[in-house]
């Protein structure tokens, strides 16, 4: 019989180390969970934050610089949407670097309207309608109008005039 209480007590303390064991390792993890929070992802929100302000650091020296405005023109296209006629009327005024850019620029106009109007039927309404569509717009007008002159300059797009209508 006294056999049997002392192994009864010795599985009763078991449990208890098990359980403290276990304690333990939730406390650990918890720990771990929270270092990890406070040093890697807040230092990564913190990068974020950092490269948005160098952003609009980098857009004010872009607007403390300005070019040579070039109007390209007003474009009226249909938009690849699905479900209804829709059309985008838009004005396009470019940043040109210097004189020779805008020069070049009159040369090719064709071929930059050309450019512009080829890449706006492409679009649908959907991917306009948020400001991140929109800068995309215009970074890939950027790149193509830069792509036929020889000589790239153009700096930056500016709508002038946006507008998505329903027929």
């Amino acid at each position: 019989m006294a056999e049997g209480k002392e192994q009864q007590e010795e599985s009763q303390g078991g449990g208890k180390k098990l359980i403290i064991l276990l304690l333990l390792l939730i406390i650990i993890l918890g720990g771990a969970a929270a270092a990890y929070k406070f040093l890697v992802l807040d230092q990564q929100e913190k990068d974020q934050k950092e490269k948005k302000a160098e952003k609009i650091v980098e857009d004010i020296k872009n607007i403390e610089n300005l070019g040579i405005p070039f109007d390209v023109g007003t474009f009226i296209v249909n938009l690849q949407d699905k479900d209804a006629d829709r059309y985008l009327k838009i004005t396009i005024v470019l940043d040109a670097q210097d004189e020779k850019v805008k020069s070049e620029l009159e040369k090719r106009l064709p071929q930059v309207k050309d450019a512009i109007t080829t890449l706006l039927f492409t679009k649908t309404s959907q991917e306009l309608r948020t400001p991140e569509g929109i800068e995309e717009l215009k970074e890939e007008i950027l790149k193509r109008v830069n792509a036929i002159l020889p000589i790239g300059g153009v700096k930056n797009v500016y709508f002038t005039e946006f507008v998505i209508q329903t027929a």
